[in-house]
């Protein structure tokens, strides 16, 4: 737009001059990033006049979007709006404005005086159209590096501050600033509803004054009452009063006692958020991020942002480490909106840092409280409440932090209290943002290596904290933070409870259709983050290596598998969330090498590349945050690890009964038709790698003769799930050995423990997860849950003849020596009893 002076009347023209005086004095020190980016998402029609609304009116707000729009090339606020004959000569109203001349107060009014002369316009013919765009100024609401308790306290928040705080705002925090514009609102489309003039102002006020609180609310936070009010409020709710009278009938207690223990709990619970300390508290952060990483790369954040603002977020990310909450909350802060309240287990309300965590937004719940009807009663409440406050809420499913670098089982006790408080009291609708979080070095490596290797897990104290200072010593990688595709709770409604908007759910109902969709959120939830994962060069050596008898490779034989493991990547797309490193091959040799994960150890018949021997076992927790990405081309290529030829239709049958079972544990999002689809592009691209050659006529799959390069890439590939199948095959074999209708459920998954701890003891290298209980429970599980095993009167196991049929099929993946080991070993029943049994 042109910077020359419109024609307007001398005194208009006078007072421009000021304001643009003041404009650059303003912008000698105020420096203002304009969202979104890129602008063009907005979709504003230049050649239809356009007005800017604000919320409340401050001149430093109008002088720094004046300039703004004069960067971004957009017609100016203080010009005269084109072709509007009659009108005010300027281009902008505020909804609210402010009275007096020492003591300001905001003038109660419904609308704006210039809003109502724009819609009479437009209404009566006058004028064919108005954009209204919508913006919102923060100061102080962008962080940056610089700190100071200034700075941290004259920042944004609910109050509307007067013009001397406003002035210092600006004064100290003017290079961390926000100018937020919204998409425009057109008051032709408004009047084209035939609402008359009268009733279409009310009608674009009400929404522009509920646009500005779902901005500000995103950006800083709800408008937070008082902790204590808070929770005053919570015990007089009629659900919490009832658990009160309840509990003191049981307990023969006064009502009075049973009060205040439901005020005991709740003050257990609540948040104590506070803006000062979170501001404070990025500072800290940012200094910390640029001490231990090489950086933080935020994936698919922008197709986020745009649809926070209309919905209540539920933030859940995958649990890999306790630098995930603080990383998820910095991030989301300072890309311009309000950190979540976060659920934090009591184990972290540790004594003096619990009191600041909970300033950060943390609310504290107990592991199980199932049994517990008043604090059950209190806590739902709570939940409740900041649901309907508009608080944005981040949680994680998994219930604790995952040692083995997979996507742990989801626990349904937060889903299924968010679903109900949404149900009790919803204000605007829920959105599940299921978020990636992928490492190239943990913090807390080193207990996980202990804990790995048999060591019991230690509980957190407050002398963790002083392990800082060790970590700060240390460098850790790069970190990448990607945002999956959302999930919609009122889609999931739909589907499991039609009618549900009209049948509101009672405090204690608990309705059939209630379990089953909380177990297929959770698992569309992990399954999304899998699909927003990102592949790191330590993730690609750990796949590679891991694989190999001593974890060591020749120097050009790793360079092909990793050239080999880009190319899927890059061929046989997961999802279009995947990330994958820009490195080559070669880079990612020396990378490795760079971080202290492999060493090099020079041969005159040429460099072999190993890990380093006391890294093997938490290698297998960075290769287990990409298993899934490698599943279905390492189940097609082990097909081929005892077999040259195989038909395409038996190929297929084999790992369509495979697949349920890597589906259940590693989260794999394809049915039965997209698995045959999925199968079939790796068939393609391994031919294309010239690993495989197809006989048309027969369709006979073969693989390059033994001895050869291309089938030694292709061994290394269906290498990397054989120990998850040897894993089943003990399941397998256990249950051959015994017969049928010989075990229990808990004896089962003891003698398969049992052979795997042994079998993993007598190899070479066995990934902890060989032997976890929980993956053995999973795949009998699903046995019974296909009706491959089912539980006669006795409560022992039968099994069909599909037992025959999966151990026949072993016969192709697995070979002869690794099959009767596994046999030799596979005890009998046990009688002695098990002490980790549940049964």
């Amino acid at each position: 737009m042109s910077a020359d002076i419109p024609k307007i009347g001398f005194m208009a023209t006078l007072r421009l001059r000021w304001l643009l005086l003041l404009r650059a004095i303003l912008h000698w020190w105020v420096k203002a990033k304009s969202l979104p980016s890129p602008f063009e998402d907005l979709d504003i029609d230049l050649q239809k006049p356009i007005c800017y609304v604000i919320d409340s009116y401050s001149l430093s707000s109008l002088l720094i979007l004046d300039k703004s729009c004069e960067e971004l090339k957009l017609p100016r606020p203080l010009w005269p709006m084109p072709d509007l004959e009659g009108a005010e000569a300027r281009a902008y109203l505020a909804l609210r404005r402010k009275k007096g001349l020492i003591v300001r107060r905001t003038t109660p009014r419904s609308h704006s005086e210039t809003l109502k002369g724009m819609v009479e316009m437009i209404c009566g013919g006058e004028v064919p159209d108005i954009q209204l765009v919508p913006v919102t100024v923060l100061i102080g609401r962008a962080p940056d590096k610089e700190t100071g308790l200034a700075k941290i306290f004259f920042t944004e928040s609910w109050e509307i501050g007067g013009r001397i705080r406003r002035f210092i705002s600006s004064l100290i925090n003017g290079r961390s600033t926000i100018v937020q514009y919204s998409p425009p609102i057109s008051l032709r489309k408004l009047a084209d509803e035939d609402l008359g003039a009268a009733r279409s102002l009310r009608k674009v006020s009400r929404i522009l004054r509920v646009h500005f609180r779902r901005v500000r609310s995103a950006a800083i936070g709800p408008d937070l009452s008082h902790r204590r009010t808070f929770i005053d409020q919570m015990l007089r709710s009629p659900s919490v009063r009832k658990a009160i009278a309840e509990q003191a009938r049981k307990n023969k207690i006064s009502e009075h006692k049973a009060w205040k223990q439901a005020r005991k709990d709740a003050y257990e619970i609540a948040a104590d958020y506070s803006y000062a300390f979170v501001r404070a508290a990025y500072f800290a952060l940012t200094w910390f991020w640029n001490r231990i990483y090489d950086g933080v790369e935020l994936q698919h954040f922008r197709a986020f942002q745009k649809l926070a603002p209309d919905y209540e977020v539920i933030y859940v990310p995958c649990h890999r480490s306790h630098i995930d909450y603080l990383l998820v909350s910095y991030f989301i802060y300072h890309n311009g909106l309000v950190p979540p309240h976060v659920a934090a287990g009591l184990n972290m309300n540790l004594p003096v840092l619990g009191r600041y965590i909970r300033k950060g937004g943390a609310f504290y719940l107990r592991r199980s409280f199932h049994s517990q009807k008043l604090y059950s009663a209190v806590f739902h409440e709570y939940l409740s409440r900041i649901f309907a406050n508009g608080t944005s809420i981040e949680y994680f499913i998994e219930g604790t932090r995952s040692r083995t670098g997979r996507l742990l089982r989801p626990k349904g006790g937060m889903l299924s209290m968010t679903v109900r408080g949404y149900l009790k009291s919803s204000s605007r609708p829920v959105m599940f943002q299921p978020i990636y979080v992928g490492y190239e070095r943990l913090v807390e490596g080193n207990s996980y290596t202990a804990e790995l290797s048999g060591q019991k897990k230690k509980s957190e104290s407050l002398s963790d904290l002083f392990k800082i200072f060790g970590v700060v010593k240390e460098r850790y990688g790069k970190v990448h933070v990607s945002f999956a595709k959302p999930i919609f709770l009122d889609d999931m409604l739909d589907k499991h409870a039609p009618g549900w908007r009209d049948n509101p759910l009672e405090s204690d109902q608990k309705p059939s259709w209630l379990n089953p969709m909380v177990q297929q959120l959770g698992d569309q939830i992990m399954t999304a983050m899998n699909e927003a994962a990102h592949v790191n060069a330590i993730n690609l050596l750990a796949v590679i290596l891991l694989t190999m008898k001593k974890q060591a490779i020749a120097r050009e034989e790793l360079l092909d598998q990793l050239d080999l493991y880009l190319s899927l990547l890059e061929h046989c797309r997961y999802s279009d969330r995947i990330t994958y490193t820009g490195r080559s091959a070669g880079e990612i040799i020396s990378y490795g090498i760079e971080m202290g994960v492999i060493e090099a150890r020079q041969h005159p018949l040429g460099d072999i590349i190993a890990l380093s021997p006391e890294h093997a076992v938490l290698l297998t927790y960075f290769r287990n945050n990409i298993s899934h990405l490698v599943a279905v081309p390492s189940l097609v290529a082990s097909c081929f690890l005892n077999e040259r030829k195989i038909d395409r239709t038996k190929l297929h049958r084999v790992t369509q009964a495979i697949y349920p079972f890597l589906k259940s544990e590693l989260f794999l999002p394809w049915g039965e038709d997209g698995l045959v689809e999925t199968v079939d592009n790796h068939i393609k691209w391994l031919k294309d790698q010239g690993l495989l050659l197809e006989h048309e006529e027969s369709g006979i799959l073969e693989r390059a003769e033994g001895s050869s390069q291309e089938a030694q890439r292709l061994r290394i590939m269906g290498h990397g799930q054989i120990q998850t199948f040897e894993r089943y095959y003990i399941t397998i074999a256990v249950l051959a050995k015994n017969g049928s209708g010989t075990l229990t459920r808990s004896e089962l998954e003891r003698l398969c423990l049992l052979t795997a701890q042994r079998i993993s003891q007598l190899s070479e290298f066995a990934a902890p997860e060989f032997y976890d209980r929980n993956l053995f429970r999973q795949f009998i599980a699903l046995l019974r849950e296909n009706g491959t095993l089912t539980t006669n009167p006795e409560g022992k196991l039968e099994f069909s003849d599909e037992i025959t049929q999966m151990s026949e099929d072993a016969k192709i993946i697995l070979s002869k020596e690794i099959r009767y080991g596994i046999m030799r070993v596979a005890p009998q029943v046990l009688h002695e009893p098990d002490p980790e049994s549940d049964q």
